[in-house]
């Protein structure tokens, strides 16, 4: 088993990755990105995203997605980790727990003070996996969303009070 950085080159597999991903997650027709958006936020000069991809005998086997953050109550920045998948047929295998060890090992030369993720609540063997690795489930948190004609919203609230002013 391999792991290595992600290339523009991989955009078709990144994006075929993340629909395996949606359908594991019981909402397959929830992706809307498209290999233009992934190549466009994760190659550029500025990529909001990086990426590794497995590999077994060259064949892609799992991916891990992520993106640095920052905290402003430690100081330091950290990453999170948007999506981190294996195909079924090569679970077991140790796939997941090295891309796991890869991105905190980035997390670490980076200098961040943590590494986080989402995991769904009735994805029961992620949450008994990533505790084993000493992940520690956050209860008291709750995430937040403001998506589509609410984000819109929310902005054009923003914008209005800039042209008041």
């Amino acid at each position: 088993m391999a792991i290595r950085n992600a290339i523009e080159a991989d955009v078709p597999e990144i994006l075929a990755f993340i629909r395996a991903l949606a359908k594991y997650e019981r909402a397959p027709d929830a992706v809307t990105a498209t290999e233009g958006d992934l190549r466009s936020h994760g190659f550029g000069p500025n990529p909001f995203y990086q990426c590794l991809i497995a590999e077994e005998d060259g064949r892609p086997t799992g991916f891990a997605f992520f993106f640095f953050d920052y905290s402003t109550w430690i100081g330091r920045p950290g990453i999170y980790l948007e999506d981190i998948f294996v195909y079924p047929e090569f679970r077991g295998r140790g796939i997941g727990k090295a891309l796991l060890q890869r991105v905190a090992a980035i997390a670490v030369q980076k200098g961040c003070a943590r590494l986080k993720w989402e995991v769904l609540d009735w994805n029961t063997p992620a949450i008994e996996f990533y505790s084993a690795m000493g992940a520690q489930l956050m209860d008291e948190w709750r995430s937040m969303r403001v998506t589509g004609e609410a984000l819109a919203r929310l902005a054009g609230d923003a914008v209005s009070a800039e042209t008041a002013s």
